[in-house]
């Protein structure tokens, strides 16, 4: 396993602690680091196994036992992410950001991603990684075809109200949400938000520049039909068959128009 010193470091140190708790399956370790490109600005995205009959009482306890197995300096759950199980940490210093996620050894299977097992008690969790492959999320382009027009008007009432704070959120939440999963799509990447999208989608990337915004009315119209155009061409070649809402697709463009029209 190749990591940067600091990651490397705090692996050997905190293995052998986890290992003392019989409660504790196996440990694993996902990210970039098994993905084999880990930097030094990398987080530590580390599994922890727990055997089933006793995962309820470890949940209890999370903060307690990470802080006698690495230098916690401080933690919070998960939930934000769609994910209670996950602890977030940093520990150090030197800092260093620290995912623990805390899974039942029968669920350990569902994945999206092989992670590099770096302790296995009895072998289960290589025996359970062996049963099949992992489960690649795709992305639900009905789903946000369903939502963007409403979003481009949501837009267009903060944008026509001066609201441009709202309107730049909502410009962030496009291009997390909507544009970068549709850009790593169109290069076979798995979609996470804008993640590694510089590196793993660079036209694309270069492209969503024409999202970004100053704070400047006129700058934040030109920003959302940026978006538009991109978000009509990116799915256009995406060829799915969904359902189009070419309707609502007009009327939430001519209201911007007439919005912008309004003012400039």
């Amino acid at each position: 396993m190749d990591a940067p010193s600091l990651h490397s470091r705090f692996l050997n140190d905190v293995l052998p602690r986890i290992r003392q708790d019989a409660r504790v399956a196996g440990v694993a370790v996902a990210g970039s680091i098994a993905g084999g490109a880990p930097d030094v600005y990398s987080d530590v995205d580390l599994i922890v196994v727990i055997d089933d009959e006793a995962f309820d009482s470890v949940m209890k306890e999370r903060l307690t036992l990470i802080g006698s197995w690495a230098a916690l300096v401080v933690g919070f759950t998960g939930e934000h992410v769609g994910e209670p199980r996950l602890i977030i940490t940093l520990v150090g210093p030197p800092l260093l950001h620290v995912d623990f996620k805390f899974v039942r050894a029968s669920d350990f299977a569902d994945r999206v991603e092989d992670p590099d097992i770096l302790w296995d008690r009895d072998g289960g969790l290589a025996d359970t990684l062996a049963e099949g492959p992992p489960a690649t999320p795709s992305l639900d382009l009905q789903w946000i075809e369903d939502r963007f027009w409403i979003w481009v008007h949501y837009g267009a009432t903060k944008l026509g109200r001066g609201e441009l704070f709202e309107v730049i959120g909502l410009l962030n939440y496009l291009r997390e949400a909507v544009l970068g999963p549709l850009a790593a799509r169109r290069v076979g990447a798995i979609p996470r938000g804008l993640r590694h999208l510089e590196s793993i989608a660079p036209d694309e990337a270069r492209d969503l520049q024409a999202t970004l915004c100053s704070y400047d009315r006129d700058d934040a119209g030109q920003a959302l039909f940026a978006g538009i155009e991109l978000y009509r061409r990116w799915l256009n070649d995406a060829g799915a068959a969904i359902e189009r809402h070419h309707h609502a697709e007009k009327l939430a463009v001519q209201y911007l128009h007439d919005v912008i029209d309004q003012w400039s």
